[in-house]
């Protein structure tokens, strides 16, 4: 009878062990088929920069561009990835998200800017160089909406140094194809429902503390007057189309 006994509790032990282990599996399965449990699994990354760190120099240099590019826009990456993880059906399209702010939180309207400003402002930049001026139909509509390159210039510098603390400046195309300057507070841009300016980004300056600060100090002027040189024109002239 004890010998009985004793096969009985091995027997009953086996088959726990096997339930535990087929466990986990189970519990999967009803968590992926219930509808309410599905999570998109946020999948957005550090884009890689079209040029190297001290490309920019001497007018963004070396040690920016790393913090700027390491450091910060891969926080807002991480911190996108993250807000999203929580959201059903997070859509893969940023500006999907930016169309309808006003449904997400200020975690995806913070960290999502971030992540689409960023990667945006790094392809409008390339190696400085003098005289870098655009050309073409980009040009010809600058001339049209601002009088002249010149003009532009001093509007657009307007815009950046009066973007009180943390913001950008924007050159934007509205429907109709004209041309206008805006500037949005913290990681918001005019493609976001809640803008007050809304159009295409065509050309994006940043102008957190962050993005010029080791070298410019307080100078924003300094900073946005150097931009000039290092502005990508061929990939301004793609965003306008």
């Amino acid at each position: 009878m004890m010998e009985n006994s004793r096969r009985n509790f091995i027997k009953k032990t086996a088959m726990a062990g096997v339930g535990l282990s087929v466990l986990p599996s189970v519990l999967a399965n009803q968590i992926i088929s219930s509808p309410n449990q599905i999570l998109r699994g946020a999948s957005f990354t550090l884009p890689e920069l079209p040029y190297a760190f001290n490309a920019l120099e001497p007018y963004i240099d070396e040690q920016t561009m790393k913090i700027h590019h390491g450091k910060h826009h891969a926080a807002y990456v991480n911190n996108l990835n993250k807000a999203a993880e929580s959201i059903a059906d997070f859509p893969e399209n940023l500006e999907t998200v930016f169309s309808n702010m006003e449904k997400y939180p200020a975690a995806v309207r913070n960290n999502g800017g971030g992540h689409w400003n960023h990667t945006f402002f790094w392809k409008c930049m390339q190696p400085g160089k003098e005289n870098n001026l655009p050309q073409g139909k980009i040009a010809e509509a600058i001339n049209r909406d601002f009088g002249s390159f010149e003009e532009f210039k001093k509007k657009f510098k307007e815009t950046a140094l009066g973007q009180f603390g943390s913001g950008w400046a924007w050159l934007i195309k509205e429907p109709d194809g004209k041309l206008i300057i805006s500037g949005t507070p913290n990681q918001d841009n005019p493609l976001m429902s809640l803008s007050a300016k809304k159009g295409i980004p065509v050309l994006g300056l940043d102008v957190w503390e962050h993005a010029y600060y080791l070298k410019y100090q307080n100078k924003r002027g300094d900073y946005i007057d150097n931009f000039w040189y290092v502005v990508n024109w061929n990939q301004v002239a793609e965003n306008f189309k």
